[in-house]
């Protein structure tokens, strides 16, 4: 929130105003008498804006304002032409902008904001609205990489402000079954997890397209959308989706729905940073003997596993493995042969298993988290295939917002689900995936003339000193270079 010298911290609007009311020994007529059942004083009311207003951005402002008892002021997006229209039909009274950084330094009364742009923006959007005291819902992956998540972490709580990312499945009640099947020492060892998904379901995996600036749309502010990455010339099949493959701009499959499903045993298992990862990816030939070499983009399907350390929970070192591509892991023993791995279709899923037995849930977004106990023995649990969500995407916007209205650690703080504390490591997990697909991908002339890959090995991994120690070529992926005027 907007925040005086007279403030302390994490103090919110109400109390603010009811403090200097008592101190001026001012008599306050009861705000029914004056505005009826249901009336909400202004003063009791968010100023809320958007970075990102179409695709996710529309539900992530809209579910923010719950259902208007929020105020939202302004709205900034590169292309007001597409998507973003439904969010300024929805908020009629909010103030236009192309430049997220003019709308935060105009508007000096906004208290929070939600960030739903392309993942490579996410970071530099964040900082700069943190750094003037704004409490931020930031989209997954909270950043594009793993520097940034440390920095946002750290920043958010140097700042006190309130903070949340949006894997909403993160607030699902039904993730309570599962962490009580963990807890109960049911399943026994817990040393491996598996997941998968059928990420990517977009282009990838191929040369970069190429720029023709004479299809840009009018109403597109290219310049804003490339934000920190390179400048280039406009190039078709990037805005509004498809930069997803492209690691200037995107994080893959990963990015897309690692912090959906990386969520479900990190959060479970009490994981912390990694130990280890090594990886490897699948291989296009469009010419016999040659593989296709594209470093600039995710790969088409990709096998990770990253290494943990013991925990309280798991009490043994945890293998995770993920693969995309629409590749899944083998079906363990004690789940039947005509049973859905996972999901529906066993499309995406994660498998927590143990000595004794296998916990199995679909992708934790908005989709059934189907909850499923199978044990050794033959016993089952099963959670409900259906969930009835009494708000969108289980409140996970409106318990941020009643959170900033509260303050920085408050309960309804302490509260959250996925406040940066516990999404930025949980983020830099699924980053780690993407450091080690990136540093397979590196490779260098050898003494014979021959195009040597010499990052294809185990990656140790120091997460204090957020650096890989055996490969130090790796290292240039835990950050990014910025264009001037988005660093972070």
């Amino acid at each position: 929130m907007k925040s005086s010298k007279n403030d302390t911290p994490g103090q919110s609007r109400r109390e603010f105003i009811k403090n200097t009311a008592i101190a001026s020994s001012i008599f306050i007529v009861p705000r029914h008498v004056l505005g009826g059942v249901g009336f909400i004083a202004p003063s009791d009311q968010l100023n809320l804006a958007a970075i990102g207003s179409g695709g996710k951005g529309i539900s992530d402002i809209k579910n923010a304002s719950v259902n208007g008892r929020e105020r939202v002021v302004a709205l900034c997006d590169v292309d007001f032409s597409g998507s973003a229209k439904q969010s300024v039909e929805n908020f009629p009274k909010a103030k236009l902008y192309a430049d997220y950084r003019e709308m935060l330094d105009r508007e000096k009364d906004i208290d929070a904001v939600t960030i739903s742009t392309p993942d490579h923006v996410h970071g530099p959007a964040a900082k700069y609205a943190m750094e003037r005291g704004k409490h931020v819902y930031v989209q997954k992956p909270l950043t594009h990489n793993i520097r940034e998540a440390r920095m946002l972490t750290e920043m958010a709580r140097n700042q006190k402000v309130v903070t949340q990312m949006g894997n909403q499945g993160a607030s699902n009640p039904l993730l309570g079954m599962v962490q009580k099947w963990v807890d109960s020492g049911k399943l026994g060892k817990i040393s491996k997890v598996q997941i998968w998904t059928n990420r990517p379901v977009w282009p990838q995996g191929f040369a970069f397209p190429q720029p023709d600036p004479s299809l840009k749309p009018d109403a597109l502010n290219w310049d804003l959308w490339l934000g920190p990455a390179p400048e280039i010339p406009f190039t078709p099949n990037l805005h509004p989706f498809n930069w997803r493959g492209w690691w200037d701009y995107g994080t893959g499959a990963l990015g897309d729905v690692g912090c959906h499903l990386v969520d479900i045993p990190f959060r479970t298992l009490g994981l912390h940073y990694p130990l280890a990862a090594e990886c490897s990816v699948g291989t296009v030939f469009t010419r016999m003997w040659t593989p296709d070499y594209h470093p600039e983009g995710c790969p088409a399907s990709s096998f990770i596993t990253i290494n943990f350390a013991a925990t309280d929970k798991s009490k043994s070192p945890i293998e995770m493995t993920w693969s995309d591509g629409g590749i899944r892991p083998s079906r363990p023993d004690a789940i039947p042969a005509d049973h859905d791995m996972g999901g529906t279709n066993s499309a995406n899923g994660v498998l927590i298993i143990g000595e004794n037995g296998v916990i199995s849930t679909n992708i934790n977004d908005s989709s059934p988290l189907m909850p499923k106990l199978y044990m050794n023995d033959g016993q089952k649990e099963f959670g409900p295939e259906k969930e009835d969500m009494e708000e969108p995407e289980y409140g996970h916007q409106r318990k941020w917002v009643d959170a900033c209205k509260a303050g920085f650690g408050s309960k309804e703080h302490k509260e959250l689900t996925s406040s940066f504390d516990y999404a930025g490591p949980m983020t830099e997990t699924v980053l780690m995936g993407n450091l080690a697909i990136r540093s397979y991908m590196l490779r260098k002339e050898n003494s014979r003339g021959q195009m040597e890959f010499f990052g294809r090995r185990k990656l140790l991994w120091d997460g204090d000193k957020m650096l890989i120690t055996n490969l130090e070529e790796a290292n240039q992926f835990v950050g990014r270079i910025y264009r001037p005027g988005f660093e972070v």
